[in-house]
């Protein structure tokens, strides 16, 4: 009976252990997008979105609204977003997306961790023939045919819609139609469960099972960081 208890302890610390980083992101996302464009999410369609998807995570929302008057004050540090690009070991690429107030913290951290799982930090823009940056959008398939909203969607820079997680539909832009679509699906009243611009990888490496995990190890390690907003990697 104990071990039990034990067990349901450390998965319950766990849980919350993921659920105070979720909401560490999500504030330093909120503290970026109301030093860019105001505390005002009407006018402002990045703070919108990262408001909307910090609800989708339960963060509570006193705690939402404290974010935005910590960020609209001289409380908040003032964050910038770094994105570090390095191999990790057998040759995958690796991206770090991070939001920081110290960059020459979160660079030497960085650092580390590719240097001890014997990978190595690049310079800028030595991945950007790996990765391309998207729009992804992950909406409710609820009373949505995916045939009339593909035709519905094309002017507005639609790519590729497909069938996401729990039956939801997921729509995908270029980098510069991200806003353009935001607003065509506020606008068609859609429901939009998540918005984010994500790398996809252009190509890809295939590890066995043993190489694998050194690499989850690694974006384990990046993720437990509190600067680490995301990680992305070519790794199959």
């Amino acid at each position: 009976m104990g071990r039990a208890f034990e067990a349901r302890r450390s998965r319950k610390e766990k849980r919350w252990d993921m659920m105070s980083k979720t909401f560490t992101k999500y504030g330093r996302e909120i503290a970026i997008a109301v030093k860019q464009g105001g505390a005002d999410p009407e006018i402002n369609a990045r703070l919108r979105m990262v408001v909307q998807n910090a609800r989708q995570a339960n963060m509570p929302k006193d705690r939402i609204e404290n974010a935005i008057k910590k960020a609209s004050s001289k409380e908040e540090g003032n964050f910038e977003e770094i994105v570090y690009e390095g191999y990790g070991p057998h040759g995958v690429a690796v991206l770090v997306e991070c939001a920081t107030d110290n960059p020459t913290r979160t660079v030497a951290m960085v650092r580390m961790h590719f240097n001890r799982s014997n990978g190595s930090l690049g310079k800028s823009g030595s991945l950007d023939f790996i990765f391309q940056r998207k729009g992804i959008f992950t909406i409710s398939s609820q009373g949505v045919n995916k045939d009339d909203l593909e035709l519905e969607l094309i002017d507005f820079g639609l790519e590729e819609i497909y069938d996401g997680d729990e039956g939801n539909f997921v729509v995908q832009t270029s980098f510069t139609d991200f806003g353009i679509m935001q607003k065509a699906l506020e606008d068609k009243k859609i429901n939009v469960i998540n918005a984010k611009l994500a790398r996809i990888p252009l190509s890809t490496a295939t590890l066995n099972d043993e190489q694998a995990e050194e690499i989850l190890d690694l974006i384990d390690k990046f993720e437990e960081e509190d600067d680490v907003q995301a990680v992305y990697h070519n790794m199959v």
